[in-house]
């Protein structure tokens, strides 16, 4: 089992042993880590333990600070391989810091963390789920209002063929797995916009 604790933010800066879980998918982003020194994996942990890698930084390196810039919840899980030292900054002083740059370096920036944001949820949508809740998530993430009743429908702008490279899966796969979706009442419509009876189910096949 991992150890899943870390010093409180009063502690003075100290090295974090190895095996030390320093992010947890899916928690609000309460600090931002630098790591300073050492060697930090990343990926999906299943039952306190790292079952799907997606990676291995190195510091100096900023761990999560696109979801800080977003306002998101953390897209990985994060461990220390190594004995690193980190240092830990407050999401306020980190944001301020990051407003306070020339107006074209901010947008740049933040397009920035949009992009590996959106590489890093398909990251780990492959790794974790199957194709039916990667189908979903996409949905759900692609979805907007289309009446005042709060109904979301799907417009797809793309090939089926190029949304389904997106995700990972062949093309017939993609098919099929509409097909289901349709069947069991998840989506509705046809065509190149698909509507979203019961997103609520469509959160809990994919997840989120």
């Amino acid at each position: 089992m991992l150890d899943t604790s870390l010093p409180p933010l009063s502690e003075p800066l100290a090295p974090v042993e190895a095996g030390t879980v320093l992010l947890h998918r899916g928690d609000a982003v309460e600090r931002i880590l630098h790591v300073m020194q050492g060697r930090v994996v990343l990926g999906v942990m299943v039952d306190g333990h790292m079952a799907h890698q997606l990676g291995v930084v190195e510091g100096p390196f900023w761990l999560e600070a696109a979801s800080c810039l977003l306002d998101l919840p953390h897209a990985v899980d994060a461990v220390a391989e190594t004995v690193v030292h980190v240092q830990y900054v407050s999401v306020d002083d980190f944001v301020a810091e990051v407003h306070a740059l020339p107006e074209a370096s901010l947008n740049l920036l933040m397009d920035m963390a949009r992009s590996q944001r959106q590489q890093t949820e398909m990251a780990v949508s492959r790794l974790a789920k199957d194709a039916d809740a990667r189908c979903a998530e996409w949905l759900l993430r692609h979805a907007e209002p289309v009446d005042l009743t709060g109904g979301l429908a799907v417009k797809l702008t793309e090939r089926k063929r190029t949304i389904a490279a997106q995700l990972g899966i062949a093309p017939e796969t993609f098919s099929r797995v509409l097909r289901h979706l349709r069947e069991r009442q998840l989506i509705s419509g046809g065509g190149r916009v698909l509507g979203l009876p019961n997103p609520q189910a469509l959160r809990e096949l994919a997840g989120v």
